[in-house]
């Protein structure tokens, strides 16, 4: 009888000590509870709580109540709409030594408008931009997360300052090898100078070597060689266009030929643009997975700065004296242009609204990002990502796909979908918390509550002591 006490007694204080086990708390950094979280893979909407510790979120929940969990933070998300931080897919660090302390002040002002990540597409401050997305990385500075091409490469005689000059496929594998030594996100190629043929086995050579590709497109080549070649993602919309006119071939070889440059073939392209060539542009665009980069924002902004006063921007007190000083270039080739080249720029910021859409209603995936940076006139750093999405719904996109260009589409062309995209467990907590709903208004993207950097929390007082 005294041993089936025992027995007794231990059972119980077995159950007990399982009790005891089930019903301890576990602790988390942060959690943002009762907020309206956003899907992006498909636009709905549900009331959850976000649980987030060591920089990642831990988990999602939805319409329940955890009473095991606690947090050391804990936000009222209520009537907030939450979904994951911003990212500008195409910026600039640039100027030269000189302006490096300039650069760095962008850092500050992508946080303070919800941009968590953004993608350096070429400049000559490398050095710099990996020593700050090294300190960004490891949270001893405030900043987004940074992927960069590193130099761009071009031909012999680049027009920016510390490209790399390929004029053969040995100079092609030296600047790979460079690049990946560095190490690079990607390779941006640029098309001041670099041939036709040359351009194509860059893309080729980076291909084989696994290196996701970006870049201009000389007009001495085509676009269906390009996408061919292996280009993963083209910037600026003129290249989409004369892969969509019924002209290329002719305009191409005319270009071979020296016979029309540049900007004269735009006139031509423009009024050559064919329905039918242009379906299987975008099919072929959309079987070999290329995102296009629209940059619509900085292309109405250059294409009107012979209409727009802008001295009282709100931005421009955020730039230093030497970024204003390398808006000059544009400004006075703007001011010194023909009417007829001003009238056809103005035409073609219009036709490339109407292309930025039709590119979207054929499936063809688009990275919204404002190219800005030095020598762009009046493109801020921070601001004009949320005016790029709001030209992209301007030109009749659907906020829901002008958001997925920012982030969703942003982590699958760079392929860090395992870490950032969605709001998910494990995902990386870089996440941004808004007043009011995107999906009904674009220019509620503006309207930040509350900033998450790697799970650090900027609230709308931070926000501001960083811009002023």
């Amino acid at each position: 009888m005294r041993y089936g006490f025992s027995l007794l007694g231990i059972g119980m204080l077995f159950l007990v000590l399982i009790s005891c086990e089930a019903e301890k708390k576990v602790s988390y950094d942060t959690l943002l509870t009762g907020g309206n979280i956003i899907n992006l893979e498909d636009g709905s909407v549900s009331v959850g709580d976000i649980y987030i510790s060591d920089g990642r979120i831990a988990k999602v929940t939805y319409d329940e109540i955890d009473e095991n969990s606690t947090a050391k933070i804990v936000v009222d998300a209520s009537g907030k709409f939450i979904l994951p931080g911003f990212w500008d897919n195409h910026v600039h660090f640039r100027g030269g030594d000189s302006l490096i302390e300039a650069n760095k002040r962008f850092l500050g002002l992508f946080i303070a408008n919800g941009i968590t990540t953004v993608r350096d597409a070429g400049g000559d401050l490398t050095t710099s931009v990996m020593h700050w997305k090294s300190d960004i990385e490891n949270d001893d500075m405030v900043g987004p997360t940074i992927f960069t091409s590193g130099p761009k490469i071009d031909g012999p005689g680049a027009t920016w300052a510390g490209s790399l000059e390929v004029e053969n496929d040995a100079d092609i594998e030296d600047a790979l090898d460079s690049l990946q030594a560095i190490p690079t996100d990607f390779v941006k190629i640029y098309d001041s100078k670099i041939s036709g043929e040359n351009y194509l086995n860059t893309i080729r050579a980076a291909e084989k070597r696994g290196l996701i590709t970006s870049g201009h497109m000389p007009f001495t080549t085509t676009l269906e060689s390009t996408i061919d070649a292996g280009i993963d993602a083209v910037e600026h919309l003129y290249y989409i266009m004369k892969g969509c006119s019924s002209q290329e071939d002719v305009v191409t070889e005319q270009l071979q030929d020296n016979k029309i440059g540049f900007w004269d073939a735009m006139p031509i392209l423009q009024s050559t643009y064919d329905d039918s060539v242009a379906k299987q542009t975008f099919e072929h665009l959309k079987q070999k997975n290329v995102f296009v980069v629209p940059t619509l924002h900085i292309g109405h902004t250059l294409s009107y700065l012979d209409e727009v006063d802008h001295s009282e921007d709100a931005y421009l007190k955020y730039m230093a004296p030497g970024i204003i000083k390398t808006f000059e270039g544009r400004i006075n080739r703007a001011k010194n242009a023909s009417e007829k080249a001003i009238q056809d720029r103005k035409e073609l910021d219009t036709f490339f609204k109407k292309l930025a859409l039709t590119l979207n209603q054929n499936g063809v995936s688009l990275l919204a990002g404002s190219d800005s940076g030095a020598f762009n006139s009046y493109t801020y750093p921070g601001i004009s990502l949320h005016k790029e999405m709001e030209a992209m719904v301007d030109a009749g996109i659907s906020p829901l796909d002008a958001l997925k260009a920012s982030a969703y589409n942003g982590a699958k062309f760079l392929k860090q979908e395992s870490d950032y995209g969605i709001l998910d467990s494990g995902k990386v907590a870089d996440i941004v918390l808004l007043n009011q709903d995107p999906l009904k208004n674009i220019q509620n993207t503006q309207d930040i509550f509350m900033v998450l950097k790697h799970g650090e929390k900027f609230t709308r007082e931070n926000l501001n002591k960083i811009l002023e």
